[in-house]
């Protein structure tokens, strides 16, 4: 290993404790020191992660631009993980751009890096059931209950679709 493998790997390491000083942050509402760390983070070593984490400290504060930028930013740095693109539509359905929004959840089901499809399937559910296209959320809300069994959310719109079904 040469030295140039040393210097990279301790920063990678240092922006790694960055991320999880930041997603402590996160976790206890302190979203000003948390976007500090992040950003620390992404200075030392950018990853995607880091700049998802980043948008989404920014839309717990209603700043869905600067969240949906963060998200963009992930993508460049690297266009096989699923969360930004989720949460691109995330953000563009708080906006309310139900329009826009699917696109982005219909790419993160293509992204092969991505720990739970349940979450896009069931923003797709929930725009298709507020487009009152009832088939296609039931479809929607059932494909995000065979990713994640538990997710009671998606059992109490897939229960509500076929009630309208009936």
């Amino acid at each position: 290993m040469n030295l140039y493998d040393d210097v990279s790997d301790l920063k990678r390491y240092e922006a790694n404790q960055l991320f999880h000083e930041a997603y402590e942050a996160q976790l206890a509402n302190d979203y000003e020191r948390a976007i500090e760390l992040y950003k620390r983070s992404i200075e030392m070593f950018p990853t995607a992660e880091a700049h998802t984490f980043l948008g989404w400290v920014y839309s717990f504060q209603e700043r869905y631009d600067e969240a949906i930028d963060e998200c963009l930013e992930a993508i460049r740095v690297d266009e096989t993980l699923g969360n930004p693109y989720n949460d691109i539509g995330s953000y563009l359905l708080a906006k309310g751009d139900s329009y826009g929004s699917v696109r982005w959840f219909k790419r993160a089901l293509l992204a092969p890096r991505y720990e739970s499809y349940a979450f896009p399937h069931f923003n797709l559910g929930r725009v298709y059931e507020n487009r009152k296209r009832f088939m296609d959320a039931a479809k929607h809300y059932g494909l995000a209950l065979k990713q994640k069994p538990n997710f009671k959310e998606a059992a109490v719109g897939l229960r509500r679709m076929q009630s309208r079904l009936n």
